[in-house]
């Protein structure tokens, strides 16, 4: 890490920590009665509501072309990846989902090599990569080495995690014409329009019992403020200071929040090849972090 760089690195570890406790309070909110399509609905109008008071008063961007990339963002980093993530979290194993969203940075890296051919796949960022989701594989079982597969789940995950690689890609380009906030809630607004269609098979109740319940209220306070507009925009800051491959190589981490949350908050069990794992993820992430300093993909994202 060059010392200019260090409070990004910070930002985006800080980001990814958040974003892995989110799981547990999605669990609690589904544990209330809401759906995986309502809690991101709710989850995402917070977060729009709630960035408008920070963000340029812009509606439209520079440019059609520039509108239709913003459209994607909000496709691939909003309501596509949350309801595929979510649609396979109900019919296939968590584990399952952890375990191969975690693909999500080398796949990443492999598609900035194939959009910018001067990128390399260097030997640092494979072999931590490899090391990374050694160590993820460890945390995910915990212990308990059951693998069921199920191709549906199993394939809407993978939806997933290409969903998540080219809303980093295009984060990317958008980034040097447009602030990082109206980036964000452009992301939000995308997010929420292209979740209409969903509507019309899974209908939102507005459920006004449930949500004034100070459960799921704080619940829903923590996922919209905190680890949607706060954090969309913290990682977004993240990954315009440090580059895709780079600050997506902490999302590694996520599993490893995940299972010190779950110990913390829901007093499950933690294994020594848990513990083990946790190490192998650090590890993977400090040699794939020295292995990606070549690809800073220039000239495709600075055209």
């Amino acid at each position: 890490m060059s010392s200019p760089n260090i409070k990004y690195h910070l930002i985006a570890i800080i980001t990814v920590v958040i974003w892995g406790t989110t799981f547990i309070s999605t669990k609690v909110l589904i544990n209330e009665g809401l759906s995986p399509v309502e809690i991101f609905f709710y989850r995402f109008l917070l977060a729009y509501v709630g960035i408008w008071f920070f963000s340029p008063r812009v509606f439209l961007s520079k440019s059609l072309t520039d509108e239709f990339l913003f459209f994607l963002l909000g496709l691939c980093g909003g309501s596509l990846y949350f309801i595929t993530e979510n649609t396979a979290l109900g019919i296939t194993l968590a584990s399952n989902v952890s375990l191969i969203l975690c693909i999500t940075p080398i796949l990443t890296a492999f598609l900035s090599f194939l959009i910018y051919r001067k990128d390399k796949l260097t030997g640092n960022l494979v072999s931590g990569s490899v090391v990374a989701i050694l160590g993820v594989a460890l945390v995910v079982f915990n212990g308990s080495f059951i693998l069921k597969i199920n191709p549906l789940g199993d394939f809407l995950t993978i939806m997933a995690a290409f969903c998540w690689a080219f809303y980093s890609l295009i984060l990317k380009r958008l980034e040097p014409h447009y602030s990082t906030l109206y980036i964000t809630r452009k992301v939000f607004f995308y997010g929420i329009l292209t979740l209409i269609p969903i509507w019309f098979f899974e209908p939102i109740s507005f459920k006004t019992k449930i949500l004034l319940h100070p459960v799921v209220l704080t619940n829903l306070l923590f996922l919209g403020l905190l680890a949607s507009m706060i954090c969309f925009f913290t990682w977004n800051l993240a990954v315009k200071q440090l580059g895709v491959v780079r600050a997506t190589n902490y999302l590694y981490i996520v599993p490893l929040v995940t299972l010190i949350t779950s110990a913390v908050v829901l007093d499950e069990k933690v294994t020594l090849l848990a513990i083990l794992g946790s190490v192998c993820i650090l590890s993977g992430v400090y040699i794939a972090e020295k292995g990606t300093k070549i690809g800073k993909l220039k000239k495709w994202l600075n055209p």
